[in-house]
């Protein structure tokens, strides 16, 4: 009964949430509320939501002074020399300017925001590819390869993997450190492929062979300030990974620190925070949410129940070998399930399954991170960064799923082929 009842709380999670009719908040906070008291735990209700609530505050907590953190240094132009130097470097070679574009989403992206990476990115390159002609479409492709391969600990993904599996981010991502180095390598390489078939296509353009790349002036900052960003940023970022203290600490120091050196006087810094509160809160508001999401399924039963349910189904040559069928499917699936609904509702059930054949629920989220909303979701028709994307690009969208998609998912299976042989996913 328990199975049953859990498993229409899930399919009716994420109906609410793929219709649209109800925002994820409310749908993570009422439906496992509902389900428990239908299940006749209705008394039990409060300790579970304190208990998943328990779990969830340090990440939510990690995720707003992230925010916070990488937001105050943009402001403070930590990035702007980083713009201004790929642009004016990539000049007409179609090789640089599409290696060039992927350098700088992954720069811009470090701030695990795919609209802000977007939004800087192709606004900034596309009169460079119009200059010579080149294809938008690569110049989206490109830049949603960069994005997509990024799983840094402070990302969406990542953020609700560690959520919904109650396993600290570190965990998930320091053994996917090289992993995601070879995805790298691979964005790279796709990228001056592009270029280079752009440059065959283009040989012999009127516009190719007489343009001349006008280099963008490089952006005046101020010295002190901007070494002192660099060196704080690389420590926030490095201790974070490293394991040694709690991320959320790690940005709260950092936070005050950015805010303290960039920012003198309590009114600029209360006008810095204000002008980040709103993203931050918005995406803590959802994390605390899913923690009465997960606190509520786990505490109940429901979750157990319906993994002992399908691994009773599940043959036991196939349930050995999950972590490496989720990891292939990951991407795909993208384009099946919004992160909310993925990440909370479906990978905590897929993690009690594979515990039934002895995977561990990290090795269960990292193959997840392989692809579900990592490499998906430039091209997922769920997240509005798809849309950004093509709208940004001047493409239609359908053009840039078709053209991105099969990049995108060769990425994934790159990564997937990678994590098998360094063992950070069971085969």
């Amino acid at each position: 009964m328990l199975a049953f009842i859990g498993l229409a709380a899930i399919a009716t999670l994420l109906a609410a949430i793929l219709s649209g009719r109800v925002s994820p908040l409310v749908a993570l906070i009422l439906i496992p509320v509902a389900a428990a008291a239908i299940a006749g735990l209705g008394d039990q209700v409060p300790a579970y939501i304190l208990t998943g609530l328990g779990k969830i505050a340090p990440v939510a907590g990690m995720f707003i002074f992230a925010i916070l953190f990488f937001g105050v240094m943009t402001d403070a132009g930590l990035l702007a020399p980083l713009v201004g130097f790929v642009v004016r470097m990539v000049g007409n070679s179609p090789e640089r300017i599409a290696l060039g574009t992927a350098m700088l989403a992954l720069l811009i992206h470090l701030d695990g925001s795919g609209a802000v990476c977007f939004l800087v990115t192709i606004p900034a390159l596309r009169p460079v590819y119009d200059r010579i002609g080149m294809d938008r479409r690569v110049l989206a492709c490109t830049a949603s390869m960069a994005a997509g391969v990024n799983f840094l600990p402070w990302t969406g993904p990542t953020l609700r993997a560690s959520a919904s599996l109650g396993v600290p981010t570190s965990t998930l991502f320091t053994p996917m450190i090289g992993v995601q180095l070879v995805g790298l390598g691979f964005v790279g390489a796709a990228s001056w492929w592009l270029g280079r078939r752009e440059r065959v296509r283009l040989a012999g353009s009127s516009a190719f062979d007489a343009v001349e790349a006008e280099l963008a002036p490089a952006p005046p900052v101020d010295g002190w300030r901007f070494a002192v960003n660099i060196v704080l940023t690389l420590a926030v970022v490095g201790t974070m990974v490293s394991g040694l203290v709690e991320p959320v600490v790690v940005f709260m120091i950092g936070t005050a620190l950015a805010l303290l050196v960039n920012y003198p006087g309590a009114k600029a810094q209360r006008e810095r925070i204000d002008a980040h509160a709103h993203a931050a809160l918005l995406m803590a508001s959802i994390l605390l949410a899913a923690g009465v999401f997960t606190g509520v399924m786990t505490g109940s039963g429901m979750i157990g129940a319906m993994a002992a349910a399908g691994a009773g189904h599940l043959p036991a040559a196939v349930g050995g070998h999950l972590a490496a069928i989720l990891a292939v499917v990951a991407m795909p699936l993208s384009l099946v399930f919004d992160p909310d609904s993925f990440y909370f509702g479906v990978l905590p059930v897929i993690a009690e399954m594979g515990a039934g054949f002895g995977i561990r629920p990290e090795e269960i989220g990292r193959a997840a991170l392989l692809g579900q909303m990592t490499t998906g979701f430039p091209i997922s028709p769920l997240t509005p960064a798809t849309f950004l994307v093509a709208g940004l690009s001047g493409i239609e969208l359908g053009a840039h799923q078709r053209f991105a998609i099969p990049w995108l998912f060769a990425a994934s299976l790159v990564m997937t082929v990678a994590a098998l042989l360094i063992g950070v996913i069971p085969l």
